[in-house]
């Protein structure tokens, strides 16, 4: 966390007019390390804040969305190599997107629903 220029002044301050070390880092709530390192390093300018924008992708979401809906049978390395990206940069994307590959046509069943159907009975542990 970075202190504004006031309170290193203040601390600085309160030392110099013969206050402890630390007894001014329990007054201003800092840590005893960050006097002694302003009181070495003297009063600087604190710089200004930085503005967090979003990062720039490589991979741009709304063509995958697009992609998916066009392609939707493609598999994550052939749409990888289709956007230059690597695999899991599609795994992690298509997830964000809340976009999951489903097949539909094939629904998943359990071992014993197999045996069920083939008419064999299941091993008895």
């Amino acid at each position: 966390m970075t202190h504004s220029n006031d309170l290193r002044e203040r601390v600085i301050k309160y030392v110099e007019d013969g206050g402890t070390k630390r007894r001014a880092a329990e007054i201003y709530g800092i840590c005893r390390q960050t006097v002694y390192a302003w009181l070495s390093e003297g009063i600087k300018e604190v710089p200004e804040q930085r503005v967090v924008s979003t990062r720039v992708r490589k991979l741009d979401k709304q063509a995958l969305a697009d992609h998916v809906k066009a392609h939707p049978d493609m598999l994550l390395r052939e749409r990888a190599s289709h956007f230059g990206v690597h695999v899991n940069a599609i795994w992690v994307a298509l997830k964000r997107l809340r976009i999951a590959k489903k097949n539909e046509a094939l629904p998943r069943t359990r071992h014993y629903e197999k045996n069920r159907v083939s008419g064999k009975t299941p091993r008895s542990c």
